[in-house]
């Protein structure tokens, strides 16, 4: 089971939001963070805004806020709003042709598999997995360079 770059980009930006505060967060700097594009962090941002994680504010000094407490966000919820295609194989496609699907019993296992992965999820609020505004600030990469924070040195 894997997860798209989409939800995966979808739950960092709730946490770097919720990490935030009441703190309007902007695109520009959560792509920064993330070293994604504007134009698709934009999208990720729309979807939860619309699904209504998210509170946007238009304007010069707009930016996006949680719209939720983070206990109020559950995990589960956000990957069902923001993955676009559970097919895990070709049988669970409108598109299959599968010359054993009508006798196979791989279906079913797998139908229960994608069920406890995503129900794992649901046990799960955006305050489970919350970080500290400090734990992005080490990440960040330097207003004024661009560069990115030094990184600690690895012991061998």
């Amino acid at each position: 089971m894997k997860l798209t770059t989409f939800t995966d980009y979808a739950l960092r930006v709730l946490m770097y939001a919720g990490a935030a505060g009441d703190r309007l967060v902007t695109i520009e700097e959560t792509a920064r963070l993330y070293r994604i594009s504007q134009a698709h962090l934009m999208k990720i941002v729309n979807v939860l805004t619309n699904a209504g994680y998210l509170r946007g504010v238009r304007g010069r000094s707009g930016g996006f806020t949680l719209a939720r407490r983070p206990e109020e966000i559950n995990l589960g919820a956000v990957v069902r709003a923001t993955e676009m295609d559970f097919a895990l194989v070709e049988c669970f496609t409108p598109t299959n042709e599968c010359l054993i699907s009508s006798r196979c019993r791989l279906p079913k296992l797998l139908n229960k598999a994608l069920t406890a992965f995503i129900s794992t999820f649901d046990d799960y609020s955006l305050a489970d997995i919350m970080l500290s505004e400090q734990d992005f600030a080490l990440s960040v990469p330097s207003a004024a360079t661009g560069d990115a924070p030094p990184s600690s040195p690895q012991s061998d």
